[in-house]
């Protein structure tokens, strides 16, 4: 008699489920890279930053918004930030512009200067940067 009970509430929700109104489920196209785009010799930085100690999610909270603000430019090719799994408060930075006066006038956007404001306060030491070269013809 409890297993009847117990199959008749399960099948009762189960009804009940059935005729909610179900949210609608929209699929949102991640950005992608478009490798084709990239020119031969654009110009790339690899760029790393620390947190000072206990300056960590501090450090997060100010890099984080970089993401949308910089994948929002539409002079950059690529934009990556990375956290080391092993040492939180620890950044890596991929960036990809067609050329380095593109580059320049990234850093020149109000959001970067007001985020390298902040790095005397949360990082330990400044960003270390390599600018590099992409190579490889672009395939059309």
């Amino acid at each position: 008699m409890q297993a009847l009970a117990r199959n008749t509430r399960v099948a009762l929700l189960f009804a009940v489920t059935l005729t909610l109104p179900a949210a609608p489920i929209v699929a949102q196209e991640a950005p992608r890279v478009r490798y084709q785009e990239i020119p031969e010799g654009a110009y790339s930085v690899v760029a790393q930053v620390r947190a000072k100690p206990g300056k960590e999610d501090a450090l997060r909270a100010a890099t984080l918004p970089l993401i949308e603000l910089v994948r929002g430019d539409p002079k950059n090719l690529v934009y990556f930030l990375q956290e080391d799994r092993a040492k939180p408060g620890h950044f890596i930075f991929y960036e990809v512009f067609a050329s380095q006066a593109d580059f320049d006038a990234h850093n020149a956007m109000p959001y970067v200067k007001d985020w390298f404001a902040k790095l005397p306060e949360l990082a330990d030491g400044g960003v270390e940067v390599m600018r590099m070269a992409v190579l490889g013809k672009p395939k059309k």
